[in-house]
């Protein structure tokens, strides 16, 4: 089973994944996880996005593939994976559905953690009051600019996912069992 978890920043996507993962014996995949681990191994393509993120720059979209491709052909990943945090645009889906095509896969399904705006933003000063704001980004000025960026850019994947019959949309703004019952529910659906 191979699934992507969709949603702004905050609404669970990582406790969410962490729970199906283990609940399913699936690998949760970081991009920034898969990054640092193929420049610290020294591959090619690690080789590669050292380079470029050493200039400051952003590592392209095929290296950033290219790494999903390669980690997705460990042993581990056999029963499947969750891709969490990646793709981020309509572009990374396309190229994401390429590579998996050519390796005789497909994504079951696509959950969308579907949260409202104000309510992350509730959640992160809540997070900050019971942390005393440890975090670099659990402030509402950040948020807010990692909101906008998410509109902008990542929610197109909705409808181009729902357009492939593969979106599942639950409802973020339940306590965090009743959302994990509720994509182990549609999970069941899209694996029948």
């Amino acid at each position: 089973m191979n699934l992507i978890f969709l949603g702004p920043p905050g609404a669970g996507k990582g406790t969410q994944a962490g729970r199906v993962e283990t609940a399913h014996g699936l690998v949760q995949l970081s991009t920034g996880d898969m990054l640092r681990a193929a420049v610290a191994a020294g591959t090619e393509i690690g080789k590669q996005a050292k380079e470029i993120m050493e200039r400051g720059d952003l590592v392209p979209d095929e290296v950033v593939v290219k790494i999903i491709s390669d980690r997705i052909e460990e042993k581990d990943c056999a029963n499947g994976f969750i891709l969490d945090g990646f793709p981020r645009t309509t572009g990374q889906a396309e190229a994401l559905d390429k590579m998996l095509e050519e390796k005789g896969l497909k994504l079951n399904a696509v959950i969308e953690i579907r949260v409202d705006d104000s309510i992350l933003v509730d959640r992160i000063r809540t997070r900050a009051a019971e942390t005393g704001g440890d975090r670099a980004d659990d402030n509402e000025e950040t948020l807010k600019k990692r909101l906008e960026v998410y509109h902008a850019q990542t929610a197109p994947l909705i409808p181009y996912y729902e357009s492939q019959g593969k979106l599942l949309v639950v409802d973020g703004m339940s306590a965090i069992d009743d959302v994990t019952r509720d994509i182990e529910d549609k999970i069941g659906l899209a694996t029948a």
